[in-house]
């Protein structure tokens, strides 16, 4: 056993504290979220940062999910993030196979590709063209524009380019085409891959609330971001919420609401990560290392 010296030692001290100040200031928000959303007004008002409940009080809570508009946008988020991933997923892993193998104009269609990534149409142009699909104030304009991640694209090429072309080989040689040696030798070894770029896609399409501000005029597709957004920063919490809030003699603050809003927005994405952490870290490692 290695023994460490006394530079080590401080070195690898230094690391723990440095480590644990990170994490304390990645927890410090989501603990004030948390003391706010369960806090009364009067409690709220005297204490200038308050890190624990003194009096716990859910109003906040039960005037926000009596709510029949933040259940619907709680639902709309979630199809858009599960069709979207899904979406998104299967045109990136069946391009970045395809740019993978040999095929003509390879050269020319990964030049598109990195052309993407470095210029884009713009805002307007971007919008004209969903309005002429007929993709305007529909919850398809929040998933068909962003189908393809040009980054993960190509990530996720260097990926299938890392797969031994023995296997390729030996899948030929027992009659498979490329579809069934995409499907059942490809895809079963990029299952870490895979839920790394889930991941990331499933975060991208739960936060985002700029296209539903863009293209949907209709409130009731509105996302859950987009009613976060009206409660927050707008400051109009019960416009937001609808007439269907819960009526109560003495409403809960608008502080409060906001922050048990901002932490029932957050808390479902957070609850998928910890299912795929195995495959999101060994996915992240061979994305990066491999190529």
């Amino acid at each position: 056993m290695h023994r460490q010296s006394a530079p080590e030692r401080l070195l690898s001290s230094l690391n723990y504290i440095l480590l644990f100040l990170i994490g304390a200031l990645m927890i410090f928000p989501f603990l004030y979220i948390f003391s706010v959303s369960f806090s009364s007004l009067s409690d709220y008002m005297s204490n200038d940062l308050l890190l624990w409940p003194k009096h716990w009080v859910a109003d906040a809570y039960s005037y926000i999910l009596s709510s029949k508009n933040f259940i619907r946008s709680l639902g709309v988020t979630v199809f858009i993030t599960v069709a979207g991933t899904i979406v998104n997923l299967f045109f990136t892993a069946t391009m970045a196979y395809a740019l993978s193998r040999p095929v003509k104009g390879q050269r020319v269609l990964l030049f598109f590709v990195l052309f993407t990534i470095l210029f884009n149409a713009g805002m307007i142009p971007t919008y004209l063209i969903v309005k002429a699909t007929g993709l305007l104030n529909t919850l398809w304009a929040l998933i068909i524009p962003s189908a393809i991640s040009p980054f993960y694209l190509i990530v996720m090429r260097q990926f299938f380019a890392s797969i031994p072309e023995e296997l390729h080989d030996a899948a030929v040689m027992d009659g498979a085409n490329e579809i069934q040696i995409f499907w059942k030798v490809v895809l079963p070894l990029s299952k870490p891959a895979l839920a790394a770029f889930g991941l990331f896609y499933a975060v991208l399409h739960w936060n985002n609330y700029f296209a539903g501000i863009l293209y949907l005029n209709d409130p009731a597709l509105w996302p859950i971001q987009v009613v976060l957004r009206q409660i927050v920063l707008v400051n109009e919490p019960n416009a937001a919420l609808g007439s269907s809030a819960q009526l109560l003699e003495n409403p809960p603050p608008p502080e409060t609401i906001q922050m048990a809003a901002i932490l029932l927005a957050t808390l479902p994405i957070l609850l998928v990560y910890p299912f795929l952490q195995k495959h999101f870290a060994k996915g992240v490692m061979l994305g990066s290392v491999k190529g």
